[in-house]
């Protein structure tokens, strides 16, 4: 029995909040996500093609607030309407929403078994949270062999 494909390439993630985005990244054969930077959500339009012209990704995963039942409310209709015009100037790379319940949570509970402070370290749980995002898009696919999400 042969392992599922994996699309080879190197991703980036995106925690879409109000304030800030947290950005993480993976090597091109996906064996490791790690954070790149917070980006002030004002600055998007503009750091943001940065990225994209720096790490040369196939595909970008935007995390997508769901509730806890799995809908989407109004916190997942913002960041859709957030990230459309940066996904509408960027045709050729696959964008790709991803449920990320709980990944905040998650990220916050590694920073403090590290010892930091989340709640002091604002930016650094936002990057955290897009390692987590990535992190688990990877992992499914691994065990799918399909791409991760949704389309965008």
């Amino acid at each position: 029995m042969t392992a599922p494909a994996f699309r080879r390439g190197v991703r980036l993630a995106l925690d879409w909040g109000k304030a800030r985005i947290g950005v993480a990244a993976c090597d091109p054969d996906g064996m490791l996500a790690y954070p790149v930077e917070t980006v002030p959500t004002a600055d998007a339009a503009r750091r943001l093609p940065q990225l994209l012209a720096e790490y040369e990704p196939f595909e970008v995963i935007i995390g997508l607030p769901r509730t806890l039942s799995g809908a989407e409310g109004l916190a997942a209709a913002q960041v859709r309407e957030a990230a459309a015009s940066v996904i509408a100037a960027h045709p050729a790379i696959g964008w790709r929403f991803f449920d990320e319940r709980l990944t905040t949570a998650d990220a916050g509970r590694r920073l403090r078994s590290a010892g930091k402070d989340a709640r002091r370290q604002r930016a650094i749980i936002d990057q955290a949270a897009a390692v987590a995002i990535l992190e688990q898009a990877l992992a499914v696919e691994r065990s799918t062999a399909a791409a991760p999400g949704e389309p965008a």
